[in-house]
């Protein structure tokens, strides 16, 4: 068995008076990669919040290598990355200076990492453009390239292939492989076909309202 990572236990959530999950529990381990799916309302960004801390909306117990997420809470976030819906971007900013920001977070990032994490998520050129001149897809890019700089063991990704094209998908196909390889941990949802060898499936149409 894989080192435990993540587990979760019983977890209930509601929404606007509907259950959107009940008794959900599961757990990971390094080098596992977990894709959440579900119809349209099922509660997956829900699910997602609740787990990057963003959410406290719901009842049951989370843990972090073996302890209790409370008590751990600040070496967890050290360990997550977190992709949302919105891109995190600062329009005023150029594509380096976003990811200057973030790599100030992360010792050993230099200029060089972050023109090449540019280079791999298709934005070469664009490096000292305004982000405001970009695109909103060319802004998930450079929020993307996050994943090419950053030293996270567990990444949580919303919906991280919208705006990408097939290209780009199998390449961030391979950048979750290798992740997984080195024994980090990723739990995503995509409405894309995935071609990731022993990936694991969750789906919440299932477990909504069951107990």
């Amino acid at each position: 068995m894989p080192e435990s990572v993540l587990k979760v236990e019983n977890l209930y959530c509601e929404r606007d008076e509907r259950v959107l999950f009940d008794g959900l529990s599961f757990e990971l381990g390094a080098g596992e990669v977990l894709q959440i799916e579900g119809q349209n309302g099922s509660g997956k960004t829900t699910l997602l919040r609740i787990l990057s801390g963003l959410s406290r909306n719901y009842e049951g117990e989370l843990f972090w290598r073996g302890e209790p997420m409370a008590d751990v809470v600040d070496e967890y976030r050290q360990a997550l990355l977190y992709f949302g819906h919105l891109a995190g971007v600062k329009a005023t900013l150029t594509p380096q200076e976003n990811l200057g920001w973030y790599a100030a977070l992360q010792p050993g990032i230099d200029s060089a990492s972050i023109d090449t994490a540019l280079q791999q998520v298709g934005l070469a050129g664009y490096e000292d453009v305004p982000c405001h001149m970009l695109s909103a897809g060319q802004h998930r890019r450079v929020s993307l390239a996050r994943l090419y700089l950053s030293q996270a063991n567990l990444w949580i990704l919303d919906e991280p292939f919208t705006a990408i094209d097939k290209k780009g998908v199998a390449q961030k196909e391979q950048l979750i492989l290798r992740h997984a390889a080195a024994g980090g941990t990723v739990i995503l949802t995509t409405h894309h076909e995935l071609q990731l060898d022993g990936l694991r499936r969750l789906n919440l149409d299932q477990l909504a309202g069951t107990s």
